[in-house]
């Protein structure tokens, strides 16, 4: 199976998911947290069919069921690692708000390889020490189909994305974090994601 230009874009680096004990489904009537991901599905599709193609106007769409579904606080502290601990409780405060941007603002660019494609969730989600994951597949409108997963907290918020079941988005992006935080800390990955996010709600659509 090839791996769609969309799903790919999702996650650039492997995390070792065998170490996580999978335990049996959740029974499909009280799965909170396929529920969960089928509302960031929705407004995935919802921003799709949205007149308006560029990213801002799509992140406008997605933005508050990421809102709702994604545990921001948790992903920004994963993704920055052991220095999270030395920043201040302000620099935590508008990193995650930052972080909060910068993934929406990277969701939103990537809608733009999903039109016309499909997404399909798999109607029982699986333990994973305490927390679950549903697996769904995404496929573009050339049929290119991959496997996504999502790793939801006990809170039913999503902590992490998966691609084929093992490389994670929040290892990913902690690798491109890297540098800023080496470079000055809190304050240039500060900046970091806000460039960023800049950067791309600005981007117009392709003609």
């Amino acid at each position: 199976m090839r791996v769609s230009r969309f799903a790919s874009g999702l996650v650039a680096s492997t995390l070792l998911a065998a170490t996580l004990l999978s335990v049996g489904p959740a029974r499909a009537a009280e799965d909170a947290a396929v529920q969960a991901v089928r509302g960031l599905y929705s407004s995935f599709e919802g921003a799709l069919k949205a007149p308006e193609a560029d990213v801002k106007s799509r992140a406008l769409v997605i933005g508050p069921v990421l809102d709702q579904s994604m545990d921001f606080a948790t992903m920004a502290r994963v993704a920055v690692g052991a220095k999270w601990k030395g920043f201040t409780p302000e620099q935590q405060g508008a990193l995650t708000e930052a972080f909060k941007q910068y993934f929406t603002a990277t969701y939103a660019t990537r809608l733009s390889q999903a039109a016309g494609g499909k997404f399909d969730i798999k109607p029982e989600s699986e333990a994973r020490g305490q927390n679950r994951v549903v697996q769904t597949e995404v496929a573009n409108s050339e049929g290119d189909a991959s496997q996504v997963d999502y790793l939801v907290g006990s809170s039913n918020r999503i902590q992490d994305v998966y691609l084929n079941g093992n490389v994670s988005e929040i290892a990913a992006m902690r690798g491109s974090f890297a540098d800023p935080l080496k470079a000055g800390g809190a304050e240039s990955l500060l900046k970091f994601l806000r460039d960023r996010t800049t950067a791309m709600l600005a981007a117009k659509p392709k003609p």
